[in-house]
């Protein structure tokens, strides 16, 4: 699984998603900036990017993810603020 893949699985799975990807041999940091995640809590955010990557974690494609999940107006005060 390339962070390609990774990345299209979860831009199909949330809408106006922008998501970034590194990582490789199973272990991969995501961010993932998207207004869908506005009132969820944190854990509500990562269960969203998990349900659209679920099949390649279970089939052993993906065994390690770093999850970090903002809506738009978080990351860019974040950006503002150069803590991102």
């Amino acid at each position: 699984m390339t962070p390609d893949q990774i990345k299209t699985l979860i831009e199909a799975g949330i809408d106006d998603a922008r998501v970034a990807v590194q990582g490789e041999g199973g272990k991969y940091e995501i961010l993932v900036i998207a207004d869908a995640f506005e009132g969820l809590s944190p854990v509500k955010r990562q269960q969203r990017v998990y349900s659209c990557i679920n099949a390649e974690i279970a089939d052993g494609s993906i065994h390690a993810v770093t999850i970090r999940a903002h809506t738009s107006a978080q990351w860019d005060e974040a950006q503002r603020r150069g803590l991102a």
